[in-house]
């Protein structure tokens, strides 16, 4: 396995069965570690991650690809290009976070000519924001030979415009998709192409997908925002940002007791050093996270 995962270094791989898993960690950003745990106390938190002055934690864009032999999926396409000067300055971006993800891709050695298959998780700017590129007022896919997937039920949600979470979409990373045709809006738990599925799991909101790839027995996991970090897996370290805490507990549970059992490869959306675990249990904590 290719190792390193920040900046200009080499991707970190995974074979699962005959499919090729690659982290992607476009840049990183900073983040409030109070709304990654949540009611969790920092002097618990505090222990895993180091916070800065502001009380902010490194947090990673994340994108996977999955190449299976007939397709190159990218899941999540990361921050994007849409920020405002106080936005960047607020998340201490680098430099390199403006670099379009496409181009980041391409200097690092892959291919953005070859992805056929976007899958974004939900639509939290942080998650889809390179679906699109802004040029001199007019937005354009970011890959113009893909088809984009999301949730129906998400996209739906996203236009509701709710004081608590409106804030976190932006109508410019997913309506001319939609628009266009080139995004498509699935009702439910679906297989995108052989061997790789979304599949609903609610709690940071309503229709949270978690991204799995299958091949030859193994399976590669996405958590996406149920489990941010690999400091999430305790069931009960819910974010501050979920909607519905109590779903995130019982779905948080159910995926980690599948991805234990199965032994399953499993990748977070905004780990900024680990690019893949395994989970274990453990009577204390219930499930421990064993970088790979």
């Amino acid at each position: 396995m290719r190792s390193g995962v920040h900046g200009n270094e080499p991707a970190a791989v995974q074979n699962v069965g005959d499919f090729e898993i690659t982290l992607f960690r476009h840049s990183l950003h900073w983040w409030d570690g109070g709304t990654y745990f949540g009611v969790v106390p920092k002097t618990l938190w505090g222990q895993k991650i180091q916070a800065d002055e502001w009380n902010r934690i490194p947090c990673g864009f994340n994108c996977y690809l999955i190449r299976t032999g007939d397709h190159t999926v990218l899941v999540e396409t990361g921050g994007g290009d849409k920020f405002d000067e106080r936005a960047r300055e607020r998340m201490n971006l680098p430099p390199e976070a403006l670099e379009p993800l496409p181009e980041a891709m391409a200097r690092r050695g892959y291919d953005p000519e070859a992805v056929d298959i976007v899958i974004n998780s939900h639509l939290h700017w942080d998650h889809c924001g390179w679906n699109t590129l802004t040029h001199g007022g007019t937005v354009a896919a970011a890959f113009p030979r893909a088809q984009y997937f999301a949730a129906f039920g998400e996209w739906e949600h996203a236009h509701e415009r709710l004081a608590r979470d409106r804030v976190s979409y932006l109508d410019a990373n997913y309506d001319p998709l939609v628009e266009s045709g080139q995004m498509t809006l699935l009702g439910g738990d679906s297989e995108v192409v052989p061997g790789v599925r979304m599949r609903r799991a609610p709690g940071h909101n309503r229709d949270l997908m978690i991204i799995t790839a299958e091949s030859n027995g193994r399976v590669f996991c996405f958590f996406s925002d149920l489990v941010p970090t690999r400091h999430h897996v305790q069931p009960t370290w819910v974010m501050a940002f979920d909607l519905y805490p109590l779903e995130s507990i019982e779905s948080k549970s159910k995926w980690l007791e599948a991805a234990a059992e199965g032994d399953w490869i499993c990748g977070f959306s905004h780990d900024s050093e680990v690019a893949f675990a395994r989970i274990a249990r453990r009577p204390k904590t219930s499930f421990e996270a064993f970088p790979l």
